[in-house]
C-alpha cells in the first residue's frame, strides 16, 4: 500500500494537470457527430483547444458559452440556452455536451436545468443528445473529467433494458470496450485487432482511433467530429455479450451501463506489460469461448525475448514518473516488471486506486515535485508528458514522453504502447533512451543465460490453456 502525500504549497509550480473540462472535451471528441461546448468565458476554451490542436495536430471542434463580466455576475442561462440552439440549427451534431468551467461553477450555473429549458422550448431538435456535465478545473483532472463526461453520456443515450427490452447476449459477437483516456488512437486500432482475432466485435466508447487518427477526408471543413462511436451503436449496448471495462477511472461509469443494460463487465487495470495482456487475452478466450490465436501467442513469446534483451539496461533502474492515475498504475508495473525501481510517483489529483500503487508514496503535486524527489534519490530516467521535458534536462536525464499533452514530437498521438507489440516497442525505447544518453555498450548475455533454455529465464506461463 503507498503513503498518499497530499499538497502542502499554496500554489503549483510547473502544473502536472490538465483540467477536467478537458478531460471532457476530450472525451465527447471520441463520438461521431459530436460538439462539445464549455460553458465559461472564452478564454477557458481557447486555452482548451490549444491543447488539442498541439497534441493531435487536427482542427478540433470546440464552443464557448462566451461569458463575460456581465453575464458571470447576472447569470448565464441565456447563454447556454442560445448556444445549444445555435449549434443544433447550424451544425447538425448527433451529440452536445455542455461542460462546466470553474467560472461557471463558482457563479452557481445549473446545466442539467437550462438543458431542460431548452428542450421545454425548442421541441424541434428533441433527435439531438445534449449532455449536461458538471467539470470544474479547480478541482480533479483530464482524468476525472473523461469519467465523468462519459457515466453522463451513458445515462443519458444508453436505453434502459427494463423499458427498451433489449437482452444481454443478443449480439452473440459484440462487446462493449470502455477505454480510459490513457488509451491512444494508435493504441485502439491495435486493441480491435485483437478483438477481432478472438472473433469478436468490439464496440469501443469513446473511439477516438475513428475521429482523431490523423485521417483526411474528402471534407474540407466539418463543424463537429468526423467518425467516433455512433449514437444508434450507443443504442445497442444492452445486447451486448459483455464489456470490457479498461482502467480504473471508469468504475463509474462501468456501474451505470450495467445498471441500465444488465451486461456483465470485466475490469482489466491496464494493458502495459506481459501480465496485463495475459490477463486480457485470458479475458477474450472466456467471453469467445475460442483458444488464444497462434499469431497471439507468436507475439507473447516475441515480448519474452524482448525482456531477456532489455533487462540489462533495465534492471534497478531509478525512474520517476508523473501522470495520471490510471497511466501512473500502468508504468509503475511495467517498469517494476522489469526491475526498476520507481523513487518518485507524482500524480494530479488522489484517486482510490492510487494507495494500492506497489510504491513507497504517491505524492499529489506538480512538476516541481518529482524534480525535487528525483534529485534526492538521485533518478536515471523520467517518464512524463511534454511539459516534463525541461524537468528531465535540469535533472540531466533522459525522458519517455508518455501521456497528454505531447506537443515536441510528431505522432505522439498515434504511439501504440498496448498489446504484447506496444510493450515490446516501449521497452526497447525505454532500454535505448538508457543507452543513447549513458553512451554505454549494449551487454551481451552471460554464459549462463546462453546454456539454459528459454522457459527457464522467466516465471511466466502462458497466458490461457
Amino acid at each position: 500500500m503507498a503513503d498518499i502525500l497530499k499538497r502542502k504549497k499554496a500554489l503549483s509550480v510547473n502544473p502536472l494537470k490538465a483540467s477536467q473540462p478537458t478531460g471532457g472535451t476530450l472525451a465527447t471528441l471520441g463520438f461521431n457527430r459530436a460538439m462539445p461546448m464549455l460553458h465559461g468565458s472564452q478564454g477557458c476554451t481557447a486555452f482548451a483547444k490549444v491543447f488539442f490542436v498541439r497534441h493531435f495536430r487536427e482542427p478540433i471542434p470546440l464552443q464557448s458559452t462566451a461569458m463575460d463580466q456581465a453575464s458571470s455576475v447576472l447569470g448565464a442561462d441565456e447563454n447556454v440556452r442560445e448556444g445549444i440552439r445555435v449549434i443544433s440549427e447550424k451544425s447538425k451534431p448527433a451529440l452536445i455536451t455542455v461542460l462546466t468551467t470553474g467560472l461557471s461553477e463558482t457563479q452557481g450555473a445549473d446545466v442539467h436545468r437550462n438543458i431542460r429549458e431548452f428542450r421545454a422550448a425548442h421541441p424541434e431538435y428533441d433527435d439531438i443528445a445534449v449532455v449536461g456535465v458538471n467539470t470544474p478545473d479547480f478541482t480533479g483532472s483530464v482524468e476525472t473529467g473523461y469519467a465523468a463526461t462519459l457515466t453522463e453520456i451513458i445515462r443519458a443515450v444508453v436505453p434502459d433494458a427494463k423499458t427498451a427490452g433489449t437482452v444481454p447476449g443478443t449480439r452473440q459477437r459484440q462487446v462493449n470496450v470502455l477505454v480510459s483516456y490513457m488509451l491512444t488512437p494508435g493504441d485502439l486500432e491495435a486493441l480491435q485487432t485483437i478483438f477481432e482475432q478472438f472473433r469478436l466485435r468490439p464496440v469501443f466508447v469513446p473511439d477516438l482511433s475513428d475521429s482523431l487518427d490523423g485521417c483526411l477526408t474528402e471534407d474540407d471543413f466539418s463543424p463537429v467530429t468526423i467518425g467516433g462511436t455512433l449514437m444508434s451503436e450507443m443504442k445497442t449496448l444492452g445486447e451486448a455479450v459483455a464489456t470490457v471495462v479498461i482502467g480504473p477511472s471508469l468504475a463509474k461509469p462501468a456501474e451505470v451501463l450495467a445498471e441500465k443494460t444488465g451486461v456483465p463487465n470485466y475490469f482489466i487495470d491496464h494493458l502495459y506489460g506481459l501480465k496485463a495482456n495475459d490477463t486480457l487475452m485470458c479475458t477474450l478466450a472466456e467471453i469467445s469461448g475460442n483458444p488464444v490465436p497462434e499469431r497471439l501467442e507468436r507475439q507473447r513469446r516475441q515480448l519474452q525475448d524482448a525482456m531477456l534483451d532489455t533487462h540489462f539496461m533495465l534492471g534497478q533502474l531509478r525512474v520517476a514518473i508523473a501522470a495520471d492515475a490510471d497511466l501512473l498504475g500502468a508504468f509503475v508495473d511495467l517498469v517494476q516488471d522489469m526491475g526498476a525501481e520507481v523513487v518518485a510517483a507524482v500524480t494530479s489529483c488522489h484517486t482510490p486506486q492510487l494507495a494500492k500503487l506497489n510504491v513507497e508514496a504517491v505524492k499529489i503535486g506538480d512538476l516541481e515535485d518529482m524534480e525535487i524527489m528525483g534529485k534526492a534519490k538521485h533518478v536515471q530516467l523520467v517518464i512524463g508528458n511534454s511539459h516534463a521535458v525541461d524537468t528531465a534536462q535540469r535533472l540531466g536525464v533522459p525522458i519517455l514522453r508518455a501521456g497528454f499533452p505531447l506537443y515536441d514530437i510528431i505522432g505522439g498521438y498515434q504511439k501504440t504502447w498496448i498489446g504484447y507489440q506496444g510493450t515490446r516497442q516501449t521497452l526497447f525505447d525505454l532500454a535505448n533512451l538508457v543507452i543513447n544518453f549513458s553512451h554505454e555498450e549494449i551487454p551481451v548475455y552471460h554464459s549462463i543465460y546462453a546454456q539454459k533454455p528459454a522457459h527457464e529465464l522467466n516465471d511466466y506461463a502462458k497466458p490461457c490453456h
